[in-house]
């Protein structure tokens, strides 16, 4: 019970703290919005091309989300000191970072609801698979975490750690099927893009808007999985050597 309590405290500090402050609650509201009408507007498809363009819009709007307030807020923890007061919360390591990673969770998850909330004024979402769209932006949001955690371990500084995160995330733009088909690509572009998680939450998210997937769900999911079980591992074995060993 005292290390759930330990992790609702940990989330409700990182909430009040980080999460929601005005410039971040203003960030997690605009930054979608500006990609969505970024994109709606400049396809000049009309709205006919909102279905295509949505399942990139909030895929990208979860990654950025979560990758920039994550690897900032851990870095910046780590290089006050304060990182080191809560390794002594009576709850293990592993838990501890599921705790200060839920905040930037919940956070990318609202951002992915912010382009669909725009979208369903203008088009006609009836057609959309919740039971896949919903998972699938979970997935992504875990992921998207879990990358940002794993960036924000291997710097040191807070600019480092923005600089590092656009090395992964601006090269998913073009890879991951978000908006260009991976079918399209150059033959030697294609393997990268198996390797990089948002292409099977992109896949979902095409498959549960307009039925544009290329996998199987049940496969886009467990690879899904994986890639937030091999992150936080990782991360969590970079944490033991860098930051307590």
């Amino acid at each position: 019970m005292k290390r759930w309590i330990a992790f609702w405290n940990i989330l409700v500090k990182d909430m009040r703290t980080y999460y929601l402050k005005p410039p971040n609650v203003s960030w997690g509201l605009i930054f979608p919005l500006a990609w969505t009408g970024m994109f709606f507007i400049k396809s000049g498809s009309g709205t006919g091309s909102i279905p295509t363009l949505l399942p990139g819009v909030v895929a990208l709007s979860v990654l950025f989300g979560t990758t920039s307030l994550l690897a900032v807020t851990v870095t910046f923890e780590k290089k006050n000191r304060s990182f080191e007061r809560l390794l002594l919360a009576p709850m293990p390591l592993g838990l501890l970072m599921l705790a200060k990673t839920s905040g930037a969770i919940i956070f990318g998850v609202a951002n992915a609801f912010v382009p669909v909330i725009m979208a369903a004024f203008l088009v006609d979402l009836s057609q959309v698979a919740w039971g896949v769209f919903i998972p699938a932006v979970i997935l992504i949001a875990v992921t998207s975490t879990f990358l940002g955690l794993f960036i924000a371990v291997a710097v040191s500084e807070v600019f480092e750690a923005q600089t590092f995160s656009n090395f992964f995330r601006f090269p998913m733009i073009f890879l991951c099927g978000l908006f260009f088909p991976i079918e399209k690509l150059p033959v030697f572009l294609k393997p990268v893009s198996y390797v990089l998680p948002v292409t099977y939450g992109a896949d979902l998210l095409h498959g549960a808007v307009h039925g544009g997937h290329s996998m199987p769900f049940f496969l886009d999911l467990v690879l899904l999985c994986a890639f937030c079980i091999g992150l936080f591992a990782v991360s969590l074995g970079n944490i033991r050597r860098r930051w307590i060993a």
